[in-house]
């Protein structure tokens, strides 16, 4: 195929030799499979992202590090180097969050360098040898989702072990290798003990792999993984080899409606003073 402009360096530099083909093209990214010597390989070519993407992803990006004062100061300010630095550190989050979580045994595709805005990672493949397919696409006897499932429910709690959420998990970004499912897509990838939205964005995760193999084993539909990861984790006793049961108990206390409508009233109160100063810059 015609080499794409993105991987025309790296076949410039010989990092790698040829590009095989397209893999999968999305909104942040196009994947392509390539050939390093005598493997094939990933390489995901990530896009330059219009304005309008920063607002969605300033939820993720909440509590991450950055490389200094200036820089955090131009990102809050959304000037053109704060833009420009937001877009550099979303990139790089999703190298970072690889080599640490490869390093820590959680099953991703291994990463062999960052190019240019080009990730180069192992090509995740099925039995036969072909890049395997997404979760969503299978179709799955009661036991192996049940097996499925208690192993992802491992690789959330090593994630979380190490203060990372994936932040968009589901059946789509799981793929199904020969040796069982893969986690990909990491670049809204969430720091756990930084960001106020964090347990919320750990039980969607956790609740939308329960959906998708509550499917196939509808008794999975019954646990509460996230609940019981983390209280753990706030306790500081979550590790990687925390044994859960599923089974978290629920505070069923009586509701105080006078605490319910404080925290209503507070976020009308939050959400009003918002837009008088919205309004007053535009004045």
């Amino acid at each position: 195929m015609k080499v794409p402009k993105g991987l025309q360096p790296l076949i410039d530099d010989g990092v790698i030799d040829e590009v095989v083909r397209s893999l999968k093209s999305g909104k942040e990214a196009t994947v392509y499979v390539v050939r390093s010597g005598p493997h094939l390989r990933c390489a995901k070519v990530y896009r330059d992202m219009a304005q309008r993407s920063f607002q969605r992803r300033a939820q993720y990006q909440e509590g991450r590090k950055v490389r200094g004062s200036r820089e955090t100061r131009a990102m809050s300010r959304s000037t053109r180097f704060g833009r420009r630095e937001q877009e550099h550190e979303w990139k790089n989050a999703e190298v970072h969050a690889l080599y640490r979580l490869a390093a820590a045994d959680v099953r991703v595709p291994r990463p062999f360098g960052y190019f240019n805005d080009v990730l180069i990672m192992e090509l995740v493949r099925d039995a036969a040898g072909d890049p395997a397919p997404r979760l969503g696409e299978a179709e799955l006897t009661p036991e192996v989702a049940r097996e499925y499932h208690g192993f992802l429910m491992q690789q959330i709690v090593r994630m979380l072990s190490l203060g990372l959420i994936h932040g968009d998990l589901s059946e789509f970004n799981i793929l199904l290798a020969a040796e069982g499912p893969v986690i990909i897509d990491l670049p809204q990838v969430v720091n756990a003990s930084g960001n106020n939205a964090a347990y919320a964005m750990l039980e969607r995760d956790v609740n939308n792999i329960r959906a998708s193999l509550g499917r196939f084993a509808p008794e999975l539909l019954e646990t509460d993984f996230a609940r019981e990861m983390w209280a753990l984790y706030e306790q500081g006793e979550l590790h990687s080899g925390s044994r859960l049961t599923g089974a978290a108990a629920r505070d069923e206390g009586p509701v105080d409606p006078g605490s319910v409508m404080q925290v209503i009233d507070d976020a009308r109160e939050e959400a009003l003073r918002r837009r008088l100063g919205r309004e007053e810059q535009i004045g």
